[in-house]
């Protein structure tokens, strides 16, 4: 039964425990990481309100999708995650930034699209690369079904397996250092600005519209670099190979004319010496 305290309702330790689904070891546990903050104790009882409830449930959505705790930790430590509003941002940011909807796969359907005998080998890869997750009874949730979609594409076009997921493996060590510079950017120029000033109610739909342009932002520049980028390395490539074929043409052509030069000079007369001679 949940007590009021200041208007605000409060549970104990077992009541925010059952209401929340995670055990009250855990709870404890959370607390100790520092990921929970403690309870208000009031006549030596511990007093737990909807910003714990919040902050669970975040933790558990997080825990879900693979987050290990201390990157949740991380996280909350980077934005001060001390308010329901800040959980609610975190919620926010996540689901801009994960538009994808995932899909349940089978393991069969997994082979048939793929193709191939080593379907354990490339379900473990794909595994650790982020690109699949189990979830049993031969089941795997599809995190991204469009970098799943470009392997099976180029698959199509006849690259093997292997060969696509070392391409998509690669992208995604790249990509990883461009969200670093997005990440940082955002929170160098507006998350801590926004933060030392106590993160007034009135600016934050502010920070929301800045974070839904720079998702914008992000992709566009993301693709016109790399369009940039294939363009130069094709012209640098096929222009090596333009120059090589063309000095081979050449000298293939040169030869025959060395030949007929020779062929047409004329044999001195009986009796004549040649220049050479008379020299």
């Amino acid at each position: 039964m949940m007590t009021k305290l200041d208007g605000v309702e409060w549970q104990t330790i077992d009541e925010l425990a059952r209401t929340s689904g995670v055990t009250v070891r855990n709870i404890r546990a959370y607390q100790a990481r520092g990921l929970l903050p403690p309870p208000q104790v009031r006549a030596r009882t511990g007093y737990y309100g909807p910003g714990h409830e919040a902050r669970l449930e975040l933790i558990k959505d997080l825990q879900g999708e693979g987050v290990k705790l201390d990157t949740i930790k991380k996280l909350l430590d980077t934005t001060g995650g001390s308010t329901e509003q800040v959980v609610h941002f975190i919620r926010t940011v996540r689901r801009l930034f994960a538009t994808e909807e995932r899909q349940i796969v089978h393991v069969e359907e997994l082979a048939e699209r793929f193709g191939g005998d080593d379907t354990a080998g490339v379900l473990k890869r794909a595994q650790k690369m982020g690109l699949l997750r189990e979830i049993g009874e031969q089941q795997y949730e599809e995190v991204s079904p469009r970098l799943v979609g470009v392997a099976q594409t180029m698959v199509g076009m006849g690259i093997p397996l292997s060969r696509s997921l070392d391409v998509v493996e690669q992208l995604r060590k790249h990509a990883g250092g461009i969200a670093k510079l997005y990440v940082d950017l955002f929170l160098g120029e507006v998350w801590q600005p926004f933060d030392a000033s106590g993160r007034p109610n009135a600016e934050w739909p502010r920070v929301y519209e800045t974070i839904e342009q720079l998702r914008k932002v992000s992709g566009d520049a993301m693709l016109a670099v790399l369009e940039l980028a294939v363009a130069e390395r094709l012209d640098v490539t096929f222009g090596r190979d333009i120059v090589r074929n063309v000095r081979t043409s050449s000298s293939a052509d040169e030869e025959p004319v060395a030949e007929q030069a020779t062929e047409a000079a004329p044999e001195p007369a009986a009796g004549e010496r040649s220049p050479e001679t008379s020299r």
